[in-house]
């Protein structure tokens, strides 16, 4: 089982647990307290490293 990759998805689920857009360019970056930031590449679809390293920013695990 892999972490979720469609960027739409993860940008979603980061939005709906309260972390706030911070903006940029060819990168969308998410803040939250207490969190280090989190940035997610403006592509439709992420690598799985990159999805995994997402989900550990944010504290997901892969039964979440």
């Amino acid at each position: 089982m892999q972490h979720e990759t469609n960027s739409s998805r993860i940008i979603a689920r980061l939005l709906s647990e309260g972390w706030e857009d911070a903006g940029g360019t060819k990168h969308s970056k998410f803040r939250k307290a207490g969190h280090p930031a989190i940035v997610v590449p403006r592509h439709r679809q992420v690598t799985p490293g990159v999805a995994a390293s997402i989900a550990k920013a944010a504290g997901w695990t892969l039964g979440n």
